[in-house]
């Protein structure tokens, strides 16, 4: 591995992600792939399907968590808040300005080029999942294991059965996957000591239990908003769409929000890219009340993200010694094929589903795929071209 280039070359790599990475949390990965495992080669295949494994365990939004590990590995603490920067700034910055009046016009998210971003997501994630595949499923075992693990996935959807999923899949690749022929042990070189990591398990657990508590003694809509999008980003699995029931619970009965402002943040949060958690940004500025505006969409991005970052860095370190055991890196092989069909699942529904309506849809998609695959097009040109086809054919 090359030395850290420092925390600045992070923020600039995930920025760049965070203005181009259309699609949800599962295409994420896949732009996060093609950046730093094929282009830049900062870790090896199995080294980011592990790490996406372990993500996909914690809970809070997986597809951040993930590029928040990446600026550890490169950079440290500072490489961290780098990454999380860069990701999820263009993101915040655009639902807040939907609160403030781009919102007031909801024909922008039905417009042809953005249905064009969402296309290019099902390329992606294709080209994700035929990659991963051939590296981390390279025999039967493994590939009955990847299709066994999509079709559970779609059979029982939710993000309990992922994880379930991911169990199973550790519990038969340490009777029945090989590991001698895998290559060696690719470290993810974290900089950061198990005091450390303990620590921020100690910060998330107190902040959890405590902010409960003193929104009950004390009160006041600043403690009330950070408490609420804290538990929600603390207890939720599966990523940004399960989290959204929750903080409808928190924000709309209470009558912070309005049901219409919700939907229409909601609708918004599908068109821009980066992390669907930065619509805690646009609900925090959209409360009714003395909290709102700027100061609410901040308190609110920094009370839903918090849990993730806390629970990642304290748990990085464990996982990193865990991951060198041998009976822990046979059951892995299971595993990192189990989070392939995870991924083949996805594809499916909701992406597939929810995307692909029309013949012409298809053509982009196959045609996105072709261009990342067996062209080596880097993604921003596909995803801008794409787009560009999309709304074209839309006019």
């Amino acid at each position: 591995m090359t030395q850290a280039p420092g925390a600045l070359e992070v923020f600039l790599v995930f920025l760049k992600l965070g203005l181009t990475s259309f699609g949800g949390p599962i295409a994420h990965l896949g732009y996060f792939r093609d950046e730093f495992v094929k282009r830049r080669q900062w870790l090896g295949e199995k080294a980011y399907a592990e790490l996406v494994a372990l993500c996909q365990f914690l809970p809070g939004p997986a597809s951040s968590q993930v590029g928040i590990a990446l600026g550890i590995q490169r950079a440290g603490l500072p490489g961290a808040a780098a990454a999380w920067f860069g990701f999820t700034m263009p993101s915040a910055l655009a639902m807040l300005a939907f609160a403030y009046g781009i919102s007031h016009f909801p024909e922008t998210a039905g417009s042809g080029w953005v249905h064009g971003l969402k296309v290019v997501a099902v390329a992606v994630v294709a080209q994700a999942v035929w990659g991963m595949g051939n590296t981390l499923c390279p025999d039967r075992t493994r590939a009955t294991l990847a299709i066994a693990a999509a079709a559970a996935t779609l059979a029982w959807p939710g993000a309990l059965a992922q994880i379930l999923v991911i169990v199973a899949g550790g519990l038969v690749g340490r009777v029945f996957v090989p590991t001698s022929g895998d290559g060696p042990h690719e470290p993810l070189g974290v900089p950061i000591s198990r005091r450390m990591g303990l620590a921020f398990l100690v910060v998330f657990f107190g902040l959890l239990i405590a902010l409960p508590v003193l929104t009950a003694a004390h009160g006041g809509r600043a403690l009330s908003l950070f408490d609420a999008f804290y538990r929600a980003g603390a207890l939720v699995f599966g990523g940004g769409h399960v989290v959204l029931p929750l903080i409808r619970a928190e924000v709309v009965p209470p009558g912070w929000v309005s049901d219409a402002d919700f939907l229409a943040g909601y609708g918004a949060a599908q068109a821009v890219p980066g992390p669907l958690f930065t619509f805690g940004a646009y609900l925090g500025s959209v409360m009714n009340g003395e909290i709102g505006g700027w100061l609410g969409g901040l308190i609110g991005l920094a009370a839903i993200f918090l849990p993730a970052f806390l629970l990642l860095v304290g748990a990085l370190p464990f996982w990193e010694a865990l991951r060198r055991r041998g009976a822990v890196a046979s059951a892995l092989g299971g595993v990192n094929a189990a989070v392939v069909g995870i991924l083949l699942a996805a594809l499916y529904d909701p992406i597939w589903t929810t995307t692909i309506r029309s013949h012409s849809d298809f053509i982009l998609a196959i045609g996105g795929f072709g261009a990342l695959v067996f062209w080596k097009v880097p993604p921003m040109y596909v995803v801008a071209g794409t787009a560009a086809a999309a709304g074209l054919l839309a006019i």
